[in-house]
Order: structure tokens, then C-alpha cells, then sequence
């Protein structure tokens, strides 16, 4: 039986919170464990994202397809894999599950639960590095759609966990995922001045590998 909208849009806000309380809460932990050292902080926030990537989008694909990402949502209503309107829901249930996602991450640290984040992440490489972080990603989306479509769990995975570590913004490459990052003032956090321009960058990129993937892995 095919899933009801109700289904799927439950299965984009479920697998956004999980990500964002992956992404935060490693860094959360990180910060503490890592004793000052920034690279295994960056490592211990790393691999438990890239490892919940691909864990969700084996439970959920099934359901609605485990976007998590309006960028995602956007690129496949433009490729009409996607009704438009589907697509909007989708993006206003992974932004929604993005921001309980972190609350409920602060909630169990013991944090406050509403914060605004102080760490600045802006300038013209971070900006690049967003638009290539999700040009790359959409491309591993689409690239294994067109050949291996059980290889895009393991693939979207390890993507993220590289590109943490080759851009210079650590790989947001997410609106939904920027949005609810801006309110969580730790290790994984964004100031809202900084929110736009990333996700102009990302969308650019995202429409850039769309329109890229419709000529390189024609059928």
C-alpha cells in the first residue's frame, strides 16, 4: 500500500529531528569529551552524523523518500518526481521536525531549551563551500538513483562524514538543518546573520547538480 501524505509528512519531520539531534547532540558531546582538541571534536561530531544519515533514510526511504532537506524536496519537484505541493509540505515538516530535533536534544543535555547561536560562520568561502558541499550531495543522490538506488543510503552517509571535513563551512549542505541550528547556541550552532546567505549558497548548488544530473546520468 502506498504511504498516505499524513505517513510521509511524519516520516520527513521524524527523520529531520533524529539528524538534528545527531548533529547537535555529537556536538554537544564532542565538546565535552574532546578535552580542546578541535579535530576529534569535529571527528566525534562527524561519524555519528554520517552513520544516523544513513540509518534514517533506510528506515523512512520506504515512507517518503528520507529527504530531510528541502533542498532535496525542491530538486525533485523540478525533476516532477515530486508533486509541488507535496514538496511544500515536505519542507515545512523537515523544518519544523529540524527546530523539535533540537529542542528535545538541549532537553536532554539539560539546556536550555530556546537559545540563538553566537558562532559565526560567514564570508565568501563558507558560502562556496555550502554551494559545493550540496551541488556534491544532490549529485550522490542522483547518481545512485540512476545506477544503484540501494547504494544511496551508504552513499548520502559517507558523503556527509567526507564533506565535513573538505569544506570549509563543515558541510551544512541542509536549509532545514541550518534553520534549527541557529537555535541551539553549542558546538554544532550558527548566528541567525548567517543563515540566508547559507542557504542561497545551498539551494544554488542544488539547482546547479539538478540540472547537471538531467544530462550526466540520462538513461
Amino acid at each position: 500500500m502506498k504511504p498516505t501524505l499524513a505517513q510521509r509528512i511524519v516520516a520527513e519531520a521524524l527523520g529531520t529531528a533524529f539528524l538534528l539531534a545527531a548533529v547537535v547532540g555529537s556536538g554537544i558531546m564532542a565538546a565535552k569529551l574532546a578535552g580542546g582538541n578541535g579535530a576529534l571534536a569535529l571527528l566525534c561530531n562527524t561519524l555519528p552524523t554520517g552513520a544516523m544519515l544513513a540509518v534514517l533514510i533506510l528506515a523512512f526511504g520506504p515512507v517518503s523518500g528520507a529527504h530531510f532537506n528541502p533542498a532535496v524536496s525542491i530538486a525533485m519537484a523540478l525533476r516532477r518526481e515530486l508533486p509541488g505541493r507535496a514538496a511544500g509540505t515536505y519542507i515545512a515538516a523537515q523544518i519544523a521536525g529540524g527546530i523539535l530535533g533540537v529542542l528535545a536534544t538541549h532537553a536532554m543535555f539539560e539546556l536550555p531549551l530556546w537559545q540563538v547561536s553566537m558562532t559565526v560562520r560567514t564570508g565568501p568561502g563558507q558560502w562556496f563551500a555550502e554551494c559545493v558541499a550540496t551541488f556534491g550531495l544532490l549529485l550522490t543522490i542522483f547518481g545512485c538513483a540512476a545506477r544503484t538506488p540501494a547504494a544511496i543510503p551508504y552513499a548520502v552517509g559517507l558523503y556527509i562524514t567526507a564533506a565535513y571535513w573538505f569544506t570549509a563551512s563543515t558541510s551544512f549542505a541542509n536549509p532545514a538543518v541550518t534553520i534549527a541550528r541557529a537555535l541551539s547556541d553549542t558546538y554544532a550552532g550558527i548566528a541567525p546573520a548567517g543563515v540566508l546567505a547559507f542557504i542561497v549558497a545551498q539551494l544554488v548548488g542544488a539547482a546547479a547538480a539538478t540540472a547537471l544530473a538531467c544530462w550526466l546520468f540520462q538513461r
